[in-house]
């Protein structure tokens, strides 16, 4: 058999394979938008809540929608008293090997790389996003402005003066669709805090000044501790889990394939000061 029959057969096999696939999830894990809405009402997000959102589009197989609809779905859920933050990171791999390319953050060019539904929303009307170089957020609703404001100023990309740990101020819930709490930012700020107390630091000795581009072209230094590799590289969020669900502050739901978990900021800092009073930190051993 020649080699390009060979590759022919192969490419006709995929096809097949992904369009059965698709006929599957369509028949057995279809959901809509209002069905996503409900799962939203269900986790208990509520009018006036700040939420911050991790979402992972590619679970969202079966939902007939886009990330235009799944965005406009969480606002309406909050409403216009609330607001909605996402992460809208502009790299993959690791902060440092970011800033060692020497690259300016552009607020209006450099694309979220953490996501299509980011993606979407950082370019949407009235979103504003926060200047800084390695962890800018998008930020939609009423307390948009306040929550990014200081952005620039934070010494490390997510503790003091950041939008993640902002939240606490309005008890800020922090949301995973399509995602494990792996992804969750907002621990980066827990890191600051609890890093007094830790056997070694979560971030570099070391402090890099990085560049940002906001959108009228105004150029913001910041200066920043980024993320120790060798600390990062052993970080487990996972232990978390069953302290959160013991104590009932862990709230899960489902449709189709999706899968949508709710937790408290404030519940999540106050977990992990508990564990840190006890020695215990959210990273795997050495």
């Amino acid at each position: 058999m020649s080699k390009t029959l060979v590759k022919t057969v192969k490419r006709r096999l995929k096809n097949w394979l992904k369009e059965r696939r698709r006929r599957f999830i369509k028949r057995f894990f279809h959901f809509d938008k209002a069905q996503l809405s409900a799962l939203i009402s269900r986790l208990d997000i509520q009018p006036g809540d700040v939420l911050l959102v991790h979402v992972g589009y590619d679970k969202f197989e079966g939902f007939e929608g886009g990330p235009g609809d799944v965005i406009e779905i969480l606002q309406n859920a909050i409403g216009a008293s609330g607001t909605l933050i996402m992460p809208t990171i502009p790299f993959r791999g690791s902060a440092i090997d970011y800033a060692r390319t020497g690259q300016m953050t552009d607020l209006v060019w450099s694309p979220s790389a953490v996501g299509l539904v980011t993606e979407v929303f950082r370019r949407m009307p009235d979103v504003l996003r926060s200047v800084h170089p390695t962890h800018p957020v998008a930020a939609w609703g009423a307390h948009a402005s306040e929550l990014i404001r200081n952005h620039h100023l934070a010494t490390t990309p997510c503790g003091k003066n950041t939008p993640f740990l902002g939240i606490l101020e309005f008890n800020g819930k922090i949301l995973f669709l399509g995602t494990g709490i792996g992804p969750m930012t907002f621990f980066h700020g827990v890191e600051e805090i609890l890093e007094p107390q830790m056997p070694y630091s979560p971030f570099t000795a070391a402090s890099f000044e990085l560049q940002t581009r906001d959108a009228e072209g105004k150029i913001w230094t910041t200066t920043t501790r980024l993320f120790e590799p060798s600390v990062s590289r052993r970080r487990d969020l996972e232990s978390l889990v069953p302290i959160l669900k013991q104590n009932h502050h862990w709230r899960q739901g489902r449709s189709g394939r999706l899968s949508a978990i709710v937790v408290s900021a404030r519940e999540v800092l106050k977990t992990c000061q508990q564990m840190a009073a006890g020695g215990r930190f959210c990273y795997r051993p050495n």
